[in-house]
């Protein structure tokens, strides 16, 4: 008989890895283990060599609204740690272009320039037009603030993350493009909302399968721009 080999995890009845010792984790670090080793997106993106599980969040949204097309200029922002910018590349093919911007550092795609700095600098909407070889087919956002726990918090700094996202977009989308950008709790509201919605032909609130059910996250997925 094979000896089960000595660990701190282990599997219940139902299948399910229980992390068994606490030794020099705190509660929600052992509550974020279980997870992760449970979660079939954090063993799927491993599998097929995604960077993060987020890249189905996005796989996800587009098999619903087909933004994401061979030949497309694609604007990734916030891109690290590059999830996103994989699956671009992905569908944009050889004849595409992808651009993936952070003020954090990123490893290096294949079939990708990254431009590293603040997306929000006067100068960067012509470098990325130069990078991309004209105006973007496609301008995404995965970005979020860090969370507080408070939920209205929470959700007005990512509002302000989001309407950063959406300036750019305003500058380098062609007309007719989409805009793809991550919202919490309600989604966009109020004034911003209005923007949006006077900004693009359709707008619509998503949230793909891939977000865990616990999460306030949201998608949003504006279509068919228009200056």
């Amino acid at each position: 008989m094979t000896q089960k080999p000595k660990g701190s995890s282990g599997r219940s009845a139902a299948g399910r890895v229980r992390v068994k010792s606490t030794k020099g984790r705190t509660v929600s670090s052992k509550r974020w283990l279980e997870r992760q080793l449970n979660d079939p997106y954090v063993r799927a993106a491993k599998q097929k060599g995604y960077r993060s599980r987020a890249a189905f969040k996005l796989l996800e949204l587009d098999a619903k609204f087909h933004f994401l097309k061979n030949g497309a200029r694609v604007l990734d922002l916030g891109a690290a740690p590059g999830g996103w910018t994989q699956v671009a590349v992905q569908h944009a093919g050889k004849t595409g272009k992808v651009v993936a911007t952070d003020i954090l550092e990123m490893e290096p795609i294949a079939g990708a320039d990254f431009l590293k700095g603040d997306f929000l600098d006067a100068e960067t909407p012509a470098r990325i037009k130069a990078l991309l070889g004209g105006e973007a087919d496609v301008v995404m956002s995965d970005m979020a603030a860090p969370t507080t726990g408070h939920r209205e918090t929470d959700h007005i700094r990512t509002a302000v993350l989001l309407e950063a996202a959406l300036e750019i977009a305003e500058e380098v989308l062609r007309p007719g493009g989409t805009f793809v950008g991550k919202v919490f709790q309600g989604g966009a509201t109020g004034a911003l909302l209005t923007r949006i919605k006077k900004s693009f032909k359709d707008v619509k609130h998503v949230k793909p399968p891939a977000s865990r059910a616990e999460s306030v996250e949201l998608y949003l997925v504006a279509t068919g721009f228009r200056r």
